[in-house]
Formats: structure tokens, C-alpha cells, sequence
């Protein structure tokens, strides 16, 4: 599984380290993940966007870079855990139930940008 998978802090890491291999010191931000404390990502795939930043990090003119992670699926059922503990700590009861969570689509980043390169798969061929 190692082999598969990049830990989310790992995830994070090579990312920031991709935006700086040029040579040139490029700043880059990671969006959407701040309620994650751990998570596992496709390595594949992580190394794919590793690639994409170095490749943006090596433009003329660019001087800092966003990563943006948002569900590709607008509407995605999330779990929800709302846990009761007593006064030392320890969890006495937990409640399990779903929610829908709504998000913008990406158009919401890409509105003012004049040049986009799409290289998602098609839906359902990831």
C-alpha cells in the first residue's frame, strides 16, 4: 500500500517541493484540505500534479502558485460523527448521520484566468 498511497503531510510536502525545483523560489499555497488531519492520496496521481507545478513553476511571469482542491462532484454525501464526551475526556456516546455537502463548481477559480489547460480524465475514467 505504501507504494499507492501518499500520506497526506507527504502529500503536502512534495507539493510545496515541486514548486521549487527551478531553481527559482515560488510560492505555493494548498487549498481545500484544511480540515483534513489525515488522509492517504492516489501516488500516481500525487506525482502527476507534482509534475504540473514544476511545469507552472517554470513560466515566465509566474511568481506564486495556488493549489486549489475541491470535490469534482457538487453534491457528495459526507459523513458526520458527533461524538459526547464526559469531564475527563472519554467518549460516553456518538451519533452517526450523513449530510450533503453543496460545493461551487471549479468555474468559481477559473472565471477570470485567460488561459486553462484541462487535463482531467473524463468522469468515470480515473
Amino acid at each position: 500500500m505504501r507504494l499507492m498511497h501518499t500520506t497526506l503531510p507527504d502529500f503536502f510536502k512534495k507539493l510545496k517541493a515541486a514548486a521549487v525545483k527551478n531553481g527559482k523560489h515560488v510560492g505555493c499555497t494548498i487549498l481545500g484540505l484544511e480540515n483534513l488531519k489525515t488522509g492517504k492520496m492516489q501516488s500516481v496521481r500525487t506525482g502527476r500534479l507534482e509534475h504540473e507545478i514544476t511545469e507552472l513553476s517554470a513560466m515566465e511571469g509566474v511568481e506564486s502558485i495556488e493549489v486549489a482542491i475541491v470535490p469534482r462532484i457538487p453534491e457528495t454525501m459526507h459523513n458526520v460523527v458527533i461524538r459526547g464526551f464526559d469531564k475527563d475526556g472519554k467518549p460516553v456516546h456518538a451519533i452517526c448521520d450523513t449530510v450533503a455537502v453543496i460545493h461551487p463548481t471549479i468555474d468559481v477559480l477559473l472565471h477570470d484566468c485567460p488561459s486553462v489547460d484541462d487535463r482531467r480524465p473524463p468522469l468515470g475514467r480515473h
